[in-house]
């Protein structure tokens, strides 16, 4: 099994549910692993899963607004498998890196993991 993962990636968004979120947005942070058994050993890119069409599969959900990050993490994670049906499983992380909450410091996020 061969895990593909994309780290730490940065975004300015406008997701939440909270009173000027989707005005002003702010910083997110996504960090996404898929997993898939190649029939033999990888010698193209066409037989491995390309992270650039996962980076960009991730940064066009991120940038359509909701208010959830779990229903952002879903379609992602419901378009990549659409892509790459040999993907078994999925995790993606999503973090949002100031939330609007009175004297927090830190993020707040949400994990998904699927296995298909």
């Amino acid at each position: 099994m061969i895990a593909v993962h994309l780290k730490e990636l940065k975004f300015h968004a406008f997701h939440g549910l909270y009173d000027g979120e989707e005005k002003a947005g702010g910083p997110f942070e996504v960090n996404l692993t898929v997993w898939y058994n190649p029939e033999g050993p990888v010698k193209t890119i066409d037989q491995t899963i390309n992270y650039v069409i996962l980076f960009e599969t991730v940064k066009q959900h991120m940038l359509e607004r909701s208010s959830l990050l779990e229903t952002i993490a879903e379609k992602i994670c419901h378009t990549i498998k659409s892509i790459y049906p040999v993907i078994t499983e999925v995790k993606i992380n999503i973090d949002k890196c100031s939330p609007p909450i009175e004297n927090f410091q830190g993020k707040t996020g949400i994990t998904l993991h699927k296995i298909y």
